[in-house]
């Protein structure tokens, strides 16, 4: 009998500009060498508007948008784009699901 190998779940938080651009290249450095993997990132505060003026085709499916935060900015995503109610409880349910936090 062979044991199945666990899903590998990578649960990147990004809250900045700058660190969307770190998650974004850890998705798909991940995904590169773990193409079975699952991943998701999760984005609020200034995060939210770096991901909105800056499309990223090959990780976009990846994010998950924080409504808390869209709600603030007065804006909306695009078609595509899943969202949260909440970033910070989206984080704390992965993590309870057993998805590996990553803070870029």
């Amino acid at each position: 009998m062979t044991v199945a190998e666990p899903t590998f779940r990578a649960l990147i938080h990004a809250p900045t500009g700058a660190s969307l651009q770190r998650a974004r290249n850890n998705a798909m450095n991940i995904l590169r060498e773990r193409p079975d993997a699952q991943i998701r990132i999760v984005v609020n505060a200034q995060a939210v508007q770096a991901a909105l003026e800056t499309p990223h085709p090959d990780t976009d499916k990846q994010l998950l948008v924080c409504e808390n935060t869209l709600r603030k900015m007065a804006s909306t995503v695009p078609d595509g784009i899943q969202t949260v109610p909440s970033a910070a409880i989206a984080l704390i349910t992965m993590q309870q699901e057993g998805w590996l936090y990553i803070r870029a």
